[in-house]
């Protein structure tokens, strides 16, 4: 009587292992920013910046919007929405950017927030891609820009542009994104995905972002 009710046990625990969802799949990944990293209200560029992660900074990742290479993210208790491809997570031993696994990650959905529940947004109009820059290409040496540069860029709006994936130092701006020069300075600068960037005018690289 005793071997059949622990052979009736037994096969009650299995049954209910089977139903759970695996551990692994329920661990949240913890990535690694690979440099200056916005955070957004939302899976995509046109959503406000609520913050930034630093360079080697980890944050939560609790999933992907599907189709997306938008990623849910927490860091230091601030959630938002990252850009996968410039965040990386170890896989058997190798370091890979969330956007090659983004599909091995739990799916998630953006939920919009109640007070824009029936506003119509219009979605602004994405007209190219970032330049990423070659690898052989070594880092912008230009000096830290002064507080008279920021307050010129920033009273100084100009027309906004959106360029799918996320603006980051170091990507190159396609040649149609027209650039302002900054008065008494070696800089330029537009506003790209909602900031305000300065820009090295001759490749065209993203210097400094004014999150």
């Amino acid at each position: 009587m005793q071997a059949r009710s622990t052979i009736m046990i037994a096969a009650v625990l299995a049954v209910a292992a089977l139903s759970l969802p695996s551990f692994a799949a329920s661990v949240a990944t913890v990535a690694s920013a690979v440099t200056p990293l916005n955070i957004r209200t939302g899976p995509g560029p046109q959503y406000s910046v609520v913050g930034a992660i630093p360079t080697q900074g980890l944050a939560t990742v609790t999933g992907c919007l599907q189709g997306s290479l938008w990623c849910q993210i927490n860091y230091n208790g601030k959630q938002g929405w990252a850009y996968s491809q410039y965040l990386t997570a170890a896989v058997s031993g190798r370091q890979l950017t969330l956007s090659e696994r983004v599909t091995t990650l739990p799916p998630v959905i953006y939920t919009a927030p109640p007070e824009t529940v029936g506003t119509a947004i219009v979605a602004p109009t994405v007209s190219g891609e970032f330049i990423a820059p070659p690898a052989t290409v070594a880092p912008l040496s230009l000096a830290p820009p002064p507080t008279t540069v920021q307050t010129y860029v920033t009273t100084h709006p100009v027309a906004p542009v959106y360029l799918n994936g996320e603006v980051v130092e170091g990507a190159g701006l396609p040649p149609d994104v027209v650039l302002s020069p900054v008065p008494q300075s070696e800089y330029s600068y537009a506003y790209v995905n909602g900031v305000p960037v300065l820009v090295e005018p001759t490749s065209r690289r993203v210097t400094y972002i004014y999150r």
